[in-house]
């Protein structure tokens, strides 16, 4: 399932530092503006102890973690949506991701320059999303003139698009993004063509220092992000990019003894990718044999047939049933035979909405 993130802010924020972290890919890192100019796209892990579990219970040849796809934009400034800083190129980047990841500096650092001359994380916040709300501005704008001239001439679905148009319109006018027009899924489907920068679901990533990341709440750039994020109904995770990139090359147990003592109970890149993973509606199925645990990606609300095809389109084409069980049962019972015995397994039909933990096995016939 190739949904992705990008991760986006102002030049020298942690961007390119934290994408480092996420992917190992080594991604320039430079104390100047645009040291990223083509997006760098990596894949990452999606940490799920649920996963080392099964491993364990069935004891399979190999164990296959789902995964996630970051994209690191290069930094934009002021002026964006008008080609300022090669503003039309990452704007165009953003417009290929299904989610926003921002990332605000929220420390103090006189060696690394900031691109305003001085820290504020609420007016960069600003900059960036007035930035994409300008440009939504400009395509809805371009579309309502010509949609208004065919619902003049009684064209049905222009009498359909026109007022959703307005809607967003009146939205983007008083700076607010298109998110907030609260579309409904119909509304949503008319409108996907017009590739809308600020119809995407925000993640606020506030970037703090090494002294202060076991106790980031106490940061008064962090209270001030919690506070405007709380307004839109927007996620913040505290993060320190430049530890996450030197720990990204420890093994676990290195990885765990460092946090450990930092006071840390998860590392912040474990937090960025399920809260990226969940702002956009995704969910983890597992199928378990002796040959292979895996974990595999797919979006809320889906049914079994979809959730087959994820892993074949044969699987959804000639789906039969899927014989299930939910994570915590099997857990609880220790294997298949045991849950089986217990009526914990469950022969399900196309119908059936797979849930986050559910363990599958797929019957098709093609």
């Amino acid at each position: 399932m190739a949904l992705t993130a990008g991760i986006v802010g102002l030049p020298n924020v942690g961007k390119s530092t934290l994408f480092n972290a996420i992917t190992k890919a080594g991604a320039l890192a430079a104390n100047y503006p645009f040291a990223t100019i083509d997006p760098n796209v990596g894949i990452v892990e999606v940490p799920d102890a649920r996963l080392n579990k099964l491993t364990e219970l069935v004891e399979p040849k190999k164990t296959v973690p789902t995964a996630f796809e970051f994209t690191d934009i290069a930094g934009i400034v002021k002026g964006a949506s008008k080609g300022e800083g090669l503003g039309n190129k990452f704007l165009a980047h953003i417009r290929e991701v299904d989610a926003i990841c921002q990332v605000v500096r929220c420390f103090e650092d006189e060696n690394i320059t900031h691109v305003a001359g001085t820290v504020n994380p609420i007016d960069d916040i600003e900059v960036i999303n007035l930035e994409l709300i300008l440009a939504d501005m400009e395509s809805v704008d371009k579309r309502l003139q010509r949609v208004a001239k065919m619902a003049k001439q009684k064209d049905k679905e222009a009498l359909i698009e026109e007022p959703i148009l307005v809607k967003i319109k009146d939205v983007l006018e008083a700076e607010k993004p298109a998110r907030a027009a609260d579309l409904s899924e119909d509304e949503l489907k008319i409108i996907k063509g017009l590739h809308l920068l600020t119809i995407k679901p925000m993640l606020y990533v506030a970037n703090v220092s090494e002294d202060e990341v076991a106790d980031a709440d106490s940061n008064k750039y962090v209270q001030m992000v919690r506070e405007f994020a709380a307004a839109e109904g927007a996620q913040v995770i505290t993060i320190c990019a430049k530890i996450e990139e030197e720990i990204s090359g420890f093994d676990d147990e290195e990885k765990a003894m460092f946090l450990e003592e930092l006071g840390i109970q998860e590392s912040g890149l474990d937090q960025l990718i399920r809260a990226s993973y969940n702002l956009l509606g995704l969910a983890t199925y597992f199928t378990a044999g002796v040959q292979e645990v895996r974990a595999w990606t797919f979006r809320k609300g889906m049914k079994a047939p979809q959730c087959a095809g994820v892993i074949h389109t044969d699987f959804e084409r000639g789906f039969i049933r899927a014989e299930t069980v939910a994570y915590e049962d099997l857990v609880e019972f220790g294997s298949m035979s045991a849950a089986k015995e217990a009526g914990k397994v469950r022969l399900e039909g196309k119908e059936y909405i797979v849930q986050d933990g559910d363990i599958m096995l797929f019957r098709f016939n093609v």
